[in-house]
C-alpha cells in the first residue's frame, strides 16, 4: 500500500462473520492511525466519502467466498473479483469497484477472507476472530511504513 490509504470494511455484523469488515474497522479506528471507513451493507453509499479522501490506496476488506479454509484470506485486485463475483456482496462490490476504477486514479486491493457461517443472529466464528487479531497487526504495520 502507498501514499494516503483508506481501508474500507463491508458487511453486516448481524450475519456471523460478515461482519468480518465492520469489526476490523472499529479495531483500526481506536488506533487513531489513518482514514477507516465502515461501510456496513451499502458500500456505495460511501464513495463521495472514499473520494473526497483523494487516496492512493484503497483497501476494500470483505468476506468472500474464495474455496479456502474460514478464516484464510487473500488480497485481490479488481480484475480478480470483476471476474468471479467472489464476494458475499456480489453487486455491491462490483458496482463499488467499477465506479472506483472509473473516478480515481488510487490502487485498489479487496482483502476477501474466508467465512465460516453467515447466518443470521450469528457471532463470528473463531477462526475469523483469529483472523481479526492477525489482519489489525498487518494493517497497521502497513499503515505504518
Amino acid at each position: 500500500m502507498r501514499g494516503k490509504r483508506v481501508v474500507v470494511g463491508i458487511g453486516n455484523p448481524l450475519r456471523g462473520d460478515d461482519g468480518f469488515g465492520p469489526s476490523l474497522i472499529a479495531r483500526l479506528q481506536a488506533s487513531g492511525r489513518g482514514i477507516y471507513i465502515d461501510a456496513g451493507q451499502a458500500p456505495e453509499n460511501y464513495l463521495g466519502r472514499i473520494l473526497k479522501e483523494e487516496p492512493d490506496t484503497i483497501l476494500l476488506v470483505d468476506v468472500a467466498h474464495l474455496d479456502l479454509k474460514p478464516g484464510e484470506y487473500r488480497l485481490l485486485k479488481p480484475r480478480d473479483i470483476m471476474k468471479c463475483g467472489l464476494t458475499t456482496h456480489e453487486m455491491s462490490s462490483r458496482m463499488l469497484i467499477e465506479f472506483l476504477l472509473e473516478e480515481t486514479p488510487a490502487d485498489i486491493f479487496m482483502l476477501g477472507v474466508q467465512p465460516q457461517t453467515l447466518a443470521l443472529g450469528q457471532a463470528m466464528s473463531a477462526p475469523l476472530k483469529a483472523t481479526l487479531d492477525e489482519v489489525e497487526k498487518l494493517i497497521n504495520e502497513a499503515m505504518h511504513e
